[in-house]
């Protein structure tokens, strides 16, 4: 008789011990997915719906499909997701940790010997990988999106007159052209009860038809229109007016405008972070072959050319991009900090201490990276001085919480008497 090897293995069991998540770890990761969710959904939202209104009435004005204006907010998602990631982050786990606070759940675990530390480790690594994946979102995805933003703006605001029609609607493809029909399908190409106004070359004609169909030309770059079973009325100063009608008849609309969009690279915000090192070690190559054999009056003028970006940009935009990420890894740090509340104490000012801690911190980081782009300042003062305190300063808090740093609260009854 064989032995049945009836013992559990746990999922993940090939990982080291100190990579594979505990019981606690499912635990608190769970519990903060929810909030998470919702809480980056209710940002990226907030922050779509502001673009969102100033891009219709720009594509409104324009006559652009409704395709175009989804694609400009596909690309405006990665934007929005940088930002919307460390809020999100934050706030959920500040939600989880103050309802277990106020739960005593904080307190069951701590008594039975669980460190706050501990308890805060899985939020870390959850934000080491957000911050992994924010150098990939900041270094790469978002210069792309950028770029595919300004692109697709552009071909929406110079395309020309688009072939799309609505009921009743009297559109205008050129100065001397009107065009309305009865009624549109809902492609937009299909009409019925057709009339055109052309005052071109010096005449009127007004022409109506029965059923008409908006077409584009991709070979002669042109919109045209068939019409069926329509009339021409025509009339011109000094000439009597006359009438002439068709079966079938195509009439050019507009011509559409090739236009053409400039490279990527033009801003330092559309390079990718490889890109702007390449880029920054070539200028500076540059300026010291420069330096030998111009004058420092030259030098300076070959390496702010307008047409090129100027490497105090780069050089800000470069650790601005890095900083921000390796910052994201502590924001989970300082939200377990400040949502930890003490017996018979209802605290509400942990989260709007949070957010006013981050938001300050993101606008001294915006600050510094201005002041690096102009050439007023070192980034490693005023881009990487208020990173390493930010980093430091939510190490030290939680410290503090978990009662780690020798800090000695001197109760009441220790104080010593005054002396009469």
């Amino acid at each position: 008789m064989t032995e049945r090897n009836d013992h559990y293995t746990p999922p993940m069991a090939w990982l080291p011990a100190w990579l594979r998540p505990s019981t606690l770890d499912v635990y608190l990761l769970t519990q903060t997915v929810p909030p998470f969710l919702i809480a980056i959904s209710v940002v990226l939202l907030a922050l779509l719906l502001e673009r969102l209104l100033v891009l219709l009435n720009i594509l409104a004005s324009e006559a652009s499909p409704v395709g175009t204006l989804l694609s400009l907010l596909a690309d405006l998602l990665p934007h929005y997701l940088g930002l919307a990631l460390p809020a999100a982050l934050c706030v959920s786990v500040f939600t989880v940790i103050r309802r277990m606070s106020e739960g005593d759940e904080i307190d069951a675990l701590m008594s039975s010997g669980v460190a706050l530390v501990r308890i805060c480790r899985p939020f870390a690594v959850v934000g080491a990988f957000i911050g992994i994946m924010s150098i990939l979102l900041y270094g790469f995805i978002q210069p792309h999106a950028r770029y595919q933003f300004r692109e697709g703006l552009y071909f929406a605001s110079h395309a020309g007159w688009a072939p799309v029609l609505q009921s009743g609607m009297f559109a205008t493809p050129s100065q001397n052209l009107m065009l309305t029909a009865r009624h549109v399908d809902q492609d937009g190409s299909r009409l019925t009860g057709v009339f055109i106004r052309d005052l071109s070359e010096g005449k009127e004609r007004d022409i109506t038809a029965r059923n008409g169909r908006l077409r584009t030309d991709p070979v002669h770059a042109e919109v045209q229109i068939e019409l069926f079973n329509g009339s021409i009325l025509t009339t011109q100063p000094g000439v009597q007016p006359t009438v002439t009608t068709f079966d079938h008849a195509t009439r050019l609309i507009t011509k559409t405008r090739k236009t053409t969009f400039r490279d990527r690279g033009n801003d330092e915000r559309e390079l990718t972070s490889p890109e702007l090192a390449r880029k920054i070690r070539a200028v500076r190559k540059q300026s010291a072959q420069d330096a030998a054999e111009e004058t420092l009056e030259q030098m300076d003028a070959s390496v702010s050319s307008p047409a090129d970006i100027s490497l105090p940009s780069m050089r800000a935009e470069f650790h601005f991009r890095l900083a921000r990420s390796l910052s994201i890894p502590f924001i989970p740090v300082l939200a377990v900090s400040l949502a930890i509340i003490g017996k018979r104490k209802r605290g509400v000012a942990g989260l709007a201490v949070a957010v006013l801690v981050l938001v300050t911190y993101d606008h001294l980081l915006q600050l510094g990276e201005s002041l690096v782009a102009n050439g007023k300042a070192s980034p490693f003062l005023v881009v990487w001085l208020p990173t390493i305190v930010f980093c430091g300063g939510c190490t030290i808090l939680l410290m503090f919480r978990s009662q780690i740093l020798p800090i000695r609260r001197v109760s009441r009854r220790e104080r010593p008497e005054a002396v009469a």
